[in-house]
Parts: C-alpha cells; structure tokens; sequence
C-alpha cells in the first residue's frame, strides 16, 4: 500500500485565504456575540481550521456603543488587573470601560470592554495575541476599513 498518497495536507500561514467581516453590535448582548467572534477570528468556521495556524477572518465591529449587558453587570460585574506592586489590585467595571471607550486619546479600533471580553475567549498564547490584534471595534457606525471590503454578516444566523 502506497502510504505517501494519504497525508494529510495541514494549511499553514500563507495558503489561508483570510476575508475582513463587518458585524453590527446594535442590541446584542455582549458576551454572546464576543463568543461568536471569537469562532470567526479563530477561522473555526472554515473547513480548512487549523488550531495552530492564524486561519481566521479580520472583523470590524461597529456601534460598539450600542451594546447590551443583562442584569445589573454595567456595574456588577468587576474586572480585576494586578500593576505587579504590592497593593496594585485594581478593579474596573464594565461602565467605566466604556466611558474609557469614548475618550478621544484611545487608538482608533481599540475598544477596552471588548478586548477584555475578547481575551478570555482566545488562545492564552502568541496566537491568540496575534488574533486580538485582527478585532477592530469602533463606537459609530463609521471605520476605516471600506477599502477592504468588508462582507456585512448577520451574527445571529452564524453558527
């Protein structure tokens, strides 16, 4: 039996074809869509996934400020950082993140509640840094990616 025939063909960085997504977050509940994001930045839903290789699409999400958290998390929920110093437990709310979202001097597609959403959902290694910087999340419904083109998708018919 000729073995050579039957290997299996991994994709690796180059022979990925990667597309850029445009997903609107008005009304959506922000865990629920980030979990659908996270598949769409991994590639999971092509058929040529790999959990080793960048196979997945580059997305822009637009009216980030138009999302929802259910029950009382807008100021509940608590997301804890450590400076590293004794003492240097720090404690930020959803809301805050938000408020912090808005402020003019934060890089454009840079949006702190769903990076920090986003971060739990990833690899906890280079690749799953490398993904995060594939998310571009804007306020408004405007972003400066039109050049791309980007496909408009419904999140909630994804699967």
């Amino acid at each position: 039996m000729d073995t050579l025939s039957y290997k299996t063909q991994a994709p690796n960085a180059q022979s990925v074809e990667r597309e850029w997504v445009l997903i609107d977050a008005t009304d959506q509940v922000l865990g629920r869509l980030c979990s659908q994001v996270a598949k769409i930045l991994r590639g999971k839903h092509k058929a040529s996934y790999t959990p080793f290789v960048e196979c997945g699409d580059n997305v822009v999400i637009i009216n980030a400020d138009k999302i929802k958290l259910t029950g009382k998390k807008w100021d509940d929920k608590e997301y804890l950082s450590f400076t590293g110093y004794p003492g240097g437990q720090r404690v930020t709310t959803p809301a805050r993140l938000m408020a912090k979202s808005k402020n003019k001097t934060i890089k454009a597609g840079y949006h702190p509640l769903f990076l920090r959403a986003m971060k739990g959902m990833l690899p906890k290694n280079r690749l799953g840094r490398t993904l995060l910087g594939n998310l571009h999340v804007f306020n408004g419904p405007e972003h400066p990616y039109e050049a791309q083109n980007p496909k408009q998708i419904d999140i909630n018919k994804v699967k």
